[in-house]
């Protein structure tokens, strides 16, 4: 059968294999020159003269440096500049570079964070910049795992709301913060095979105080590996479950169709950079629908753009500007060449 729409020429001089070794090299050099500045923090060390001051501050993460207690891995906080929320949660705003649509990047939830995760669910949130129509005040009604809870016999995320419909888990503050606890309930929970999904309806209410909850849709896909890809039988299930995910985030609300989505695997950057990804690219070649509300922030980095050779790599240059917004997106040459395969699949489908 041929193709439904032919595939782009620039995603067409993609496919050989010096073309990845020279694409994945280029886009690790960078990220090597962020980590050096994120070591630099880590160690609680001035950069030195070779490190421009304007760098060392753009790729701070000072605040995540100082939660340690709330980051998931030593080596992955959140950049300064894009923090969701006062509280840290080590999640950051990250914008589509070509779909233009705003998500929330997040780590697991740990026992700690929880309280946290859940008020940022449950309680309005503004956009970092102006879009390019007046959103109305919106809150996050999607949330997507991309994560087992244990992998390889180790702890990758712990359960925020029960298993069971109709019970509940209590989740109180952090110390230092004097909110309400809050109560997560399992209101509903279906298993849709054709997409590798558990879809979770929960409600979150104010302990002692059930009277308004708010709900939101959970989505877990249950076929992608730590430290890798979904084997190939499983690949088209993830496609079908990128459109599930935004079926469900357009139908949860009459007042803001398409608010932001919370997605997270463990660390909240390798499988959570490689679905944005693949929705934006989606998004931007027709196979997603377009943001609501798109955004008219135009990133940039300030190491430069990508060497002429990269130019009109649409992928290369959505997971570097990912990057730029959170470490370590897109964290593995597998997952980078998934981000490609797949957006070759929806051309062929």
């Amino acid at each position: 059968m041929a193709p439904t729409n032919p595939l782009p020429l620039w995603l067409s001089r993609t496919q050989t294999a010096s073309y990845q070794k020279s694409i994945q090299r280029t886009l690790q050099q960078r990220e090597n020159t962020r980590a050096v500045v994120r070591s630099l923090y880590l160690r609680g060390e001035e950069p030195p003269q070779e490190i421009p001051r304007q760098l060392f501050d753009y790729y701070s993460i000072a605040v995540g440096c100082n939660e340690p207690g709330q980051n998931r891995y030593a080596d992955i906080q959140s950049y300064d500049r894009t923090l969701v929320t006062q509280r840290y949660l080590n999640a950051s705003w990250c914008l589509e570079r070509f779909g233009h649509k705003w998500w929330i990047a997040s780590q697991a939830p740990l026992p700690a964070s929880a309280h946290c995760f859940l008020s940022l669910i449950r309680q309005p949130i503004t956009l970092p910049v102006p879009t390019t129509q007046s959103a109305p005040p919106t809150r996050v009604r999607t949330v997507v795992q991309l994560t087992q809870f244990m992998e390889g016999g180790r702890r990758k995320a712990h359960s925020y709301f029960p298993t069971v419909v109709g019970q509940s888990a209590v989740h109180f503050p952090e110390p230092g913060y004097s909110g309400a606890a809050l109560r997560a309930t399992l209101v509903e929970s279906v298993e849709i095979a054709d997409a590798c999904c558990i879809k979770s309806t929960v409600s979150i209410s104010s302990e002692g105080n059930e009277s308004n909850p708010v709900t939101f849709h959970h989505l877990f896909y249950t076929a992608w590996p730590d430290h890798g890809v979904p084997k190939p039988e499983d690949q088209a299930k993830l496609l079908a479950f990128l459109r599930l995910v935004d079926t469900t985030n357009r139908q949860s609300s009459s007042q803001d169709p398409d608010p932001p989505i919370i997605v997270g695997c463990s660390a909240g950057v390798g499988r959570t950079g490689t679905f944005i990804a693949i929705s934006s690219l989606l998004r931007a070649h027709g196979f997603l629908p377009a943001a609501t509300f798109p955004s008219m922030l135009s990133l940039s980095s300030p190491l430069g753009p990508l060497p002429p050779a990269f130019d009109d790599d649409l992928v290369g240059q959505e997971v570097d500007l990912l990057r730029e917004q959170r470490p370590s997106m897109v964290q593995r040459p597998s997952q980078l060449e998934l981000i490609y395969l797949l957006l070759e699949s929806a051309f062929v489908q």
